[in-house]
């Protein structure tokens, strides 16, 4: 069935135009009903941040959503567009999506007085109604409200002509969801010009006299370190947003590994099999877990999950590139993997004590930590009484990051107790994960102080 194509049309299709905050709450009160997930993809959120969501939307309220980085402020703005009809009409043209039965800007009211139901629609999507600007310190007026355009001045409009007006984004995204990133970045005095559109719903420009009643959901958000370090948000501001909504970082391992697969980068494997035994995951969202509380990290500026996934892509890279120069093809991540992570967390970590202090040491130290903490989850040491017995009896076991696979299964088979530990982690018969849990049983007896390891470059010797 084709979509009217004039205004006449749609009222004869008895076609009703929602305000957007009516049109959300409707959608939404659709997806509750049907009991559907509100944003699919949003991990860790469904029993804090979403309900505060939903309450906003229901109470049609514009929001503040404060929180560190990396906790998925600005991605949640962009998934509010899913509560948007997946089509509106909007009068054909128009630069600042009117509503065809009740136009705003200047050009629609004078097309619609001349032309009546004949004047032409056009149907726009759920991603033509969003609109985003980082906040930076140059951000002016101009840029969010509008301004006026000196062309259409040099063509022979008079100033005080309406028609000579250049929209900002804020109008551009009229009928939809506005989102200002970082908005403690905003100049006070570029605030204070967002105020009427928070409370009025209305923006002036310059000096005409007009008034563009916007239909306008506008989400705003904010690191709470900010405030302090860079700016703030302006209390008559703050006042007029409905919703202050505070995000936080995973809460529990397996959030935070449900994030690292999710937003991994993926690649073609090339013919290789890539396999990520679970504790290497657990690992890895233990470092970025025990990282947040670390005395020696700056808490306050946080520890994004960016550092969680980066680490993830890069040990699973270095393990691919093991299995390219050994030419194996199953890729499995090992310990000997994880100094991979140094490179993917320096850079997004700050420290908190300031001089001569070895980042790569406190980094070390969260990999051993998470290693330990681990490997506990799994084994008890007393699991590996024959073991030890052998490394009292002079057994020591060599492990290298490009040591082919097929020798720590050859020494798995041959030592008492590495074998049956191995098998428990789920590693029989693929030569790549019994290197990789050989590996893990041998660093996690060190940590406990039942093994003595001595490092070299890139190999480990593990000994009594």
């Amino acid at each position: 069935m084709s979509l009217p194509s004039t205004i006449g049309e749609l009222r004869a299709s008895e076609y009703q135009v929602l305000p957007i905050r009516d049109e959300m709450r409707k959608n939404l009160i659709a997806k509750i009903e049907a009991d559907e997930p509100l944003f699919p993809g949003i991990v860790g959120y469904e029993e804090t941040v979403l309900p505060q969501i939903e309450n906003a939307i229901l109470s049609g309220q514009d929001m503040i959503l404060l929180g560190e980085r990396g906790q998925a402020k600005t991605r949640l703005a962009r998934a509010l567009i899913s509560l948007l009809d997946e089509q509106v009409p909007v009068i054909e043209g128009c630069e600042i999506n009117d509503d065809p039965y009740d136009p705003i800007c200047a050009t629609c009211r004078e097309k619609v007085q001349s032309q009546g139901d004949s004047v032409a629609i056009t149907w726009i999507g759920r991603d033509q109604r969003y609109g985003e600007k980082l906040a930076t310190p140059d951000t002016t007026i101009a840029d969010l409200i509008g301004e006026v355009d000196p062309i259409k001045v040099a063509e022979g409009r008079y100033l005080s002509d309406e028609f000579v007006i250049h929209y900002g984004l804020v109008p551009r995204t009229n009928r939809g969801v506005f989102c200002i990133n970082e908005l403690p970045d905003l100049a006070e005095r570029i605030q204070v010009g967002l105020l009427n559109i928070m409370e009025e719903r209305d923006v002036q420009i310059r000096g005409f006299k007009i008034r563009l009643p916007l239909d306008i959901l506008l989400v705003a958000s904010a690191n709470p370190e900010d405030y302090t370090n860079r700016g703030r948000i302006i209390t008559p501001l703050k006042d007029r947003t409905g919703s202050e909504i505070r995000t936080h970082y995973p809460r529990t391992i397996e959030h935070e590994i449900d994030i690292m697969e999710q937003e991994a980068q993926a690649f073609d494997s090339a013919g290789y099999t890539v396999q990520v035994p679970g504790y290497i995951k657990e690992i890895l969202a233990e470092m970025t877990h025990l990282a947040r509380k670390s005395p020696d990290i700056s808490q306050r500026s946080g520890v994004s999950v960016r550092v969680s996934i980066a680490n993830y892509e890069n040990v699973t890279s270095n393990a691919f590139k093991r299995a390219i120069r050994l030419h194996e093809s199953n890729v499995v991540p090992r310990i000997s993997d994880l100094s991979a992570v140094t490179a993917s967390t320096a850079g997004k970590i700050e420290l908190e004590t300031l001089g001569d202090v070895n980042e790569d040491k406190i980094i070390d130290k969260l990999i051993q930590g998470s290693i330990v903490n681990v490997f506990n989850r799994y084994f008890l040491v007393q699991e590996f009484d024959d073991l030890l017995r052998s490394f009292e009896n002079g057994l020591s076991i060599d492990v290298s990051d490009d040591m082919p696979s097929l020798e720590y299964a050859q020494k798995a088979f041959r030592v008492n107790g590495l074998k049956s530990a191995v098998s428990k982690l789920g590693a029989q018969g693929n030569p790549a994960a019994i290197a990789s849990g050989t590996e893990f049983i041998l660093e996690g007896l060190h940590l406990n102080r039942k093994l003595n390891k001595d490092r070299t470059e890139g190999r480990a010797h593990y000994r009594r």
